[in-house]
C-alpha cells in the first residue's frame, strides 16, 4: 500500500503529536479539540466525502477526467487567445515553487525578486499602452474594465451613468452591468459611431475594445476628444500583442487601458487565471485599484523595490475604499513579463506581424472565394459575413477548429501565434473552400496591412532588461537570480496569521502542465470540456459538503470576488423578496478591510459592530445596531473563526439575531481552515460563505494571486448565484469566464480527492500546531486573545505592545536575519503578530521558528533593560546583508556574527536579504513605477 497522502500533507509525526499534546497538557488530538471547538457548534458525523486517494491513483483519475475534454483548435477569440510558453518561463516559473508558493510582498527586502519581475510587468504595461502608470496586475478584462469605469464614477461627483460600445466583447458588457447595477449606474450600450456627447451630463466614462470584438481596428481620437468635452474619462481595452504593431491608446487620448496579458505565453486554461492590467494618466494613480510596485531605497541608500502608495489598501481605507480589489494575478503577471524580457521588443513585434500576416492572407483567400470581410482594418481576427453562421461552426469542427458565432449571419476567426499552415486551410475548408489560390508565407516581417494612421512609431520595451535575455541560458540564470531573492515556502515557514500558507504538494500542481487542462478556450462548446465539468461539478459538490450548504459557484477568482459575489446573492435575494430598501451591512471593527470595501461595491451601507475586550462580538451593541436600523438590515458579514482568532462562543445567537430581523448572514471563510470537518458555516447558521481556494484547499498564493473566491450558498440563495451567458443562469456575471479560473481548480480537486474524509486531520493539527507555537512562546510574548478554555483556534495573536523600545515592524524585519517572514504585522491589533503555523509544518520547523522568536525576545529584553543600545541593536539594524556585513568597517556595537548568525542553526543554508530595510516613506514621496537604471534611481 502506498503512503497515505494526508501523512505527507500533516508535518508532525504520531511521536511529535505525543510530544506536543504532552506539553500543551493533553492526551489525546481529539481532547484538545474538544477544548478548541464550542460543543454547539461541533459536527461529529465524518464528512461524506470519496476514500482518500493515493497521489498516483489521484493523478490518474483526474487524468481520465480532463481526458473527456476535447482536444479542438480554437480561434475563438474574445481576448482569449492559444500561445506558447517558453519552456523556460513554464519549468522555471510555472512548475517552479520558489515562484509559486511565495506570498504577497509586503516584506519588500525579502520579495525583491518578485517585486522586479512585477515592475517589468508595469513598465511592459506602460509602454505598450503609452500611458503613464500601470498597476501590478488586474484579475481578468471584464474585472479591469468593470474596475476602470468604477474609478471612473468615484472621480466624478454626481455620476449617474456610464457608456459602453456595442462592439466590446460581451463578457466585458456583462460583468460592466453587474457591477454598474449595483451602483446605481446605468449602463448605455450604444453604437460608439453614432454616439454624441450632446446628453452627456452625469456621464462617468466612455469603454471602447481595440480592436473590437469584430476585430475591427477603428480610430478613436475625434471620440477621445468628444469625450473629454463632455467631462467624462475615456477608457480603452486592448489587445496587448496588437499594440507592439498598433498606435498605444495613450497616444489617441485614452485616461484609461485596461485589457489582458493571457497571450503573452499564459496558457488559456479554459478561463484563467491570467493577469489583466490597468494604466492610467498619471493624474490617476492614487485611484487605481489593486498593487503598485514602485522605487524607493533601502537604508544603505541603494535603490530597493516596495508596494507603493499603501494608504490605497482596504485595510486603511475600509468603506471609504473604491475598489475591493486586494490581491492580484501574480504568478501570472510574472510570466507575461518574463515572455516579454525573453522574446525582447523585436521578437514580440515578429509574433504579432506573423500573426497579422497569417490574417492578412486568410483574409484575402476568402474574399477571393467571394466571403465579405467586415473590414480591412484588422489586426488578427476577421469577421465574415456567411450565409448560416451556425453551419460555418458545424463544418469547422469537423476540420478540429472552432471558430466564433458573432451572429446568425457573421462568423468570427481570431488567430494566434501557434497558428499553423493545416489551421489555415481548415479554417478555409469550413467556409467550404477546398483550396487556397495563393501559396502560404508565414514570414516574422509581414508588413502591416491597415490603414497607415493605425500604425505604431513609437518604440517600446527599451529598457535593458527587456534586451538583455534572449538566450535560454541567461534567461534561466536570470530567473534564477530573482527567485534566489526571495522568501517561499520551499526555504522556510510562512507563519502568516490570516493567509493560511499550507502546503501545495506536487502532486496537486502537476495537472496544470497538462494540455488538455491549460488548452481549453473557455468559450468551446459544452461537448468539448465534458471533463472541466466532470471535474467542477465534483468540486462544487465536495465544497458544499465542506461548508454545509446547497450549492457552489466557482465563477469568483479572488476571495474579494468572493465577498461581492456573496453579497450581491443576498442582494437579490432581498430584491426578490420585496425587500429591496434592506441596505445596511452589519461588519464587526475586527473585519478584513475587503469585508466593508465588498459591501460598499453591493451600495450597502457599513454599520460597524464594535468588539468586547476578549475580542468577541459585542452582543449587546450587535443588539442596539439591529434595533437601531429595524427593517434596513440586509447582512451581517463574521469571519469564524474570529479575526482574533478564536472560536466565539456567541456564534449561533450572533446568527439568531440577524436572521429573527430579516437580515442574511455572510461568513467570510478565510479561517476555513479550523472549521473543516469540525463544524461548518452552515452548521453554525450562515446563510453564505466564500472560500479562499489559495489557502484551506492549497492553490499556492503564487506571490500574490493567483486565488479563487467561490462562494457556497443555502438552498433558498441558490437562483442568485453568479451568471454566465456560459451558463443555464445569464445574469450576474462577475468575471468574464464562466468558471473563473478554471484551470487551477485542479488543485483544489486533487487536495481533497487525497485527503478524503481525512480533511478533519488537517483541521485538527492545524488547531494542535497553532496551539503548541502560542504555548511555547508565552513567557516571551503573550497571546491577545483566547477562547473560553485558554486555548486559541488556529492561529495566535501575540502581543508586543509592552515593549517601549523596539516595534514589531523591528520584529519582523529581525526575523529575516534567520531566514524567515514574517507574521502577519499590526493586523488585526496594532503592535501585534498574528501567527498560523498551519497543519504542513513539521514539529522541528516550529521549533526552529520558537528558537528564532525567542532568541529575539532575549535581544529585545537586552535593549529594554539597557544593556544594549537602543538605537545600535540587532532590531533596529535589521535585516543585515551580506554586503554589510563584509564590510571593512563595522559601525556597530554588536558582532558581525550576532548580526548574520545570532543562532548556530541559521548557518545552514543562510539566507541573505538582497537588500537593506527600505524607506517606505521616501518611496511613497518619490514614485517611480517603472523600470529604470541604477543611476536614475539613485539621482
Amino acid at each position: 500500500m502506498p503512503t497515505s497522502f494526508s501523512s505527507r500533507h500533516i508535518g508532525p509525526s504520531a511521536a511529535d503529536t505525543a510530544a506536543m499534546l504532552q506539553t500543551l497538557g493533553y492526551t489525546s488530538l481529539d481532547a484538545l479539540v474538544d477544548q478548541v471547538v464550542p460543543e454547539t457548534i461541533r459536527q461529529r458525523t465524518p464528512l461524506n466525502l470519496p476514500p482518500a486517494l493515493s497521489e498516483e491513483d489521484a493523478l490518474r483519475r483526474l487524468k481520465q477526467l480532463m481526458s473527456r475534454n476535447k482536444a479542438v483548435r480554437s480561434f475563438i477569440g474574445l481576448g482569449y487567445h492559444d500561445t506558447f510558453t517558453p519552456p523556460v518561463i513554464q519549468r522555471n516559473i510555472l512548475e517552479n515553487p520558489g515562484w509559486y508558493t511565495a506570498y504577497t510582498p509586503y516584506q519588500p527586502e525579502i520579495s525583491q525578486g518578485r517585486l522586479e519581475a512585477l515592475i517589468n510587468f508595469q513598465t511592459m504595461i506602460t509602454d505598450l499602452t503609452g500611458l503613464d502608470v500601470a498597476g501590478a496586475s488586474l484579475l481578468d478584462e471584464g474585472t479591469a474594465c468593470a474596475e476602470a469605469l468604477t474609478l471612473a464614477v468615484a472621480q466624478k461627483n454626481g455620476a449617474k451613468s456610464v457608456v459602453v460600445s456595442d462592439q466590446c466583447h460581451p463578457h466585458n458588457i456583462a460583468v460592466v452591468r453587474t457591477r454598474m447595477q449595483a451602483l446605481g449606474i446605468l449602463v448605455q450600450v450604444v453604437d460608439i459611431a453614432s454616439w454624441t456627447s450632446e446628453d452627456s451630463d452625469g456621464i462617468a466614462a466612455v469603454l471602447v475594445q481595440y480592436p473590437d470584438t469584430r476585430g475591427v481596428i477603428q480610430d478613436f481620437e475625434d471620440l477621445a476628444a468628444r469625450v473629454h468635452k463632455a467631462g467624462a474619462l475615456f477608457v480603452v481595452s486592448a489587445d496587448l500583442l496588437a499594440l507592439t504593431v498598433l498606435r498605444p491608446p495613450g497616444e489617441f487620448g485614452a485616461d484609461i487601458c485596461v485589457g489582458n496579458s493571457q497571450r503573452f505565453g499564459v496558457p488559456l486554461g479554459f478561463g484563467g487565471p491570467h493577469a489583466a492590467f490597468m494604466a492610467v494618466k498619471d493624474a490617476l494613480k492614487r485611484r487605481m485599484p489593486g498593487r503598485l510596485i514602485g522605487v524607493s531605497k533601502d537604508a544603505a541608500g541603494n535603490p530597493a523595490y516596495r508596494l507603493s502608495l499603501q494608504t490605497r489598501e482596504q485595510h486603511i481605507r475600509r468603506e471609504k475604499a473604491t475598489s475591493n480589489i486586494c490581491t492580484a494575478q501574480v504568478l501570472l503577471a510574472v510570466m507575461a513579463s518574463m515572455y516579454a524580457v525573453y522574446h525582447g521588443p523585436e521578437g514580440l513585434k515578429k509574433i504579432a506581424r506573423r500573426t497579422h500576416g497569417a490574417a492578412v492572407w486568410l483574409a484575402r483567400e476568402l474574399m477571393l472565394a467571394g466571403q465579405e470581410i467586415v473590414s480591412d482594418d484588422f489586426f488578427d481576427t476577421l469577421t465574415v459575413k456567411v450565409h448560416s453562421a451556425h453551419e460555418v461552426l458545424k463544418t469547422a469542427v469537423l476540420f478540429g477548429i472552432n471558430l466564433r458565432k458573432v451572429d446568425a449571419h457573421h462568423v468570427g476567426v481570431a488567430l494566434d501565434e501557434r497558428v499553423r499552415e493545416e489551421d489555415l486551410n481548415s479554417v478555409l475548408k469550413a467556409f467550404g473552400i477546398s483550396k487556397a489560390q495563393h501559396p502560404l508565407t508565414l514570414a516574422n516581417d509581414a508588413e502591416l496591412n491597415c490603414s497607415a494612421t493605425f500604425h505604431r512609431q513609437s518604440n517600446f520595451l527599451t529598457h535593458p532588461v527587456f534586451n538583455r535575455y534572449h538566450s535560454e541560458t541567461e534567461m534561466m540564470r536570470y530567473l534564477h537570480r530573482l527567485e534566489s531573492k526571495d522568501i517561499a515556502l520551499n526555504r522556510s515557514m510562512i507563519p502568516l496569521g490570516s493567509c493560511t500558507m499550507k502546503l501545495n504538494a506536487a502532486a496537486e500542481m502537476m495537472p496544470l502542465s497538462w494540455p488538455e487542462v491549460g488548452g481549453l478556450h473557455p468559450f468551446v462548446p459544452h461537448d468539448q470540456s465534458e471533463g472541466y465539468r466532470a471535474m467542477f461539478t465534483e468540486l462544487e459538490n465536495w465544497l458544499a459538503e465542506c461548508t454545509g450548504f446547497d450549492a457552489t459557484s466557482l465563477q469568483p477568482n479572488a476571495g474579494s470576488q468572493g465577498e461581492y459575489a456573496g453579497l450581491l446573492a443576498i442582494k437579490r435575494f432581498h430584491e426578490a423578496q420585496g425587500q429591496g430598501h434592506r441596505d445596511v451591512c452589519l461588519i464587526p471593527t475586527s473585519a478584513h478591510g475587503t469585508n466593508p470595501a465588498s459591501a460598499v461595491m453591493c451600495a450597502f451601507k457599513v454599520v460597524p459592530v464594535a468588539c468586547d475586550d476578549q475580542g468577541n462580538i459585542s452582543l449587546a451593541d450587535l443588539k442596539a445596531k439591529l434595533a437601531a436600523h429595524a427593517d434596513k438590515v440586509a447582512a451581517l458579514m463574521v469571519t469564524y473563526p474570529s479575526t482574533h482568532g478564536v472560536f466565539e462562543e456567541s456564534i449561533v445567537e450572533i446568527c439568531r439575531l440577524v436572521h429573527e430581523q430579516g437580515g442574511q448572514v455572510y461568513m467570510d471563510g478565510a479561517n476555513m481552515n479550523a472549521q473543516v470537518g469540525l463544524t461548518s458555516p452552515g452548521k453554525i447558521g450562515a446563510d453564505v460563505c466564500h472560500l479562499n481556494l489559495h489557502k484551506t484547499f492549497c492553490i499556492p498564493h503564487g506571490g500574490g494571486g493567483p486565488g479563487v473566491g467561490p462562494i457556497c450558498v443555502a438552498a433558498h440563495l441558490k437562483p442568485y448565484l453568479p451568471g454566465h451567458e456560459m451558463l443555464e443562469f445569464h445574469e450576474g456575471a462577475v468575471c468574464s469566464a464562466p468558471w473563473g479560473s478554471a484551470s487551477i481548480c485542479t488543485i483544489s480537486w486533487m487536495y481533497i480527492a487525497m485527503m478524503g474524509p481525512q480533511l478533519e486531520q488537517a483541521t485538527k493539527y492545524a488547531i494542535l500546531n497553532a496551539n503548541y507555537v502560542a504555548k511555547k512562546l508565552a513567557s516571551c510574548f503573550p497571546t491577545l486573545y483566547k477562547g473560553v478554555n485558554g486555548l486559541v483556534a488556529h492561529e495566535c495573536i501575540l502581543d508586543f505592545r509592552h515593549f517601549h523600545q523596539v516595534t514589531v515592524e523591528d520584529v519582523a524585519k529581525r526575523l529575516m536575519d534567520f531566514g524567515y517572514h514574517a507574521p502577519t504585522m499590526s493586523w488585526p491589533v496594532g503592535g501585534t503578530l498574528m501567527i498560523e503555523p498551519t497543519e504542513s509544518e513539521s514539529l522541528a520547523e516550529l521549533e526552529r521558528f520558537c528558537s528564532a522568536m525567542q532568541c529575539i525576545h532575549a535581544e529585545i529584553e537586552e535593549i529594554e533593560s539597557g544593556r544594549i543600545s537602543a538605537t545600535d541593536n540587532p532590531l533596529k539594524a535589521a535585516p543585515h546583508t551580506a554586503v554589510f556585513v563584509m564590510k571593512n568597517e563595522w559601525p556597530h556595537s554588536y558582532t558581525r556574527e550576532k548580526a548574520a548568525f545570532p543562532l548556530t542553526w541559521v548557518k545552514d543554508g543562510k539566507y541573505w536579504p538582497p537588500v537593506a530595510r527600505v524607506d517606505n516613506v521616501y518611496g511613497d514621496r518619490n514614485l517611480i513605477c517603472s523600470c529604470i537604471s541604477v543611476e536614475e534611481a539613485a539621482q
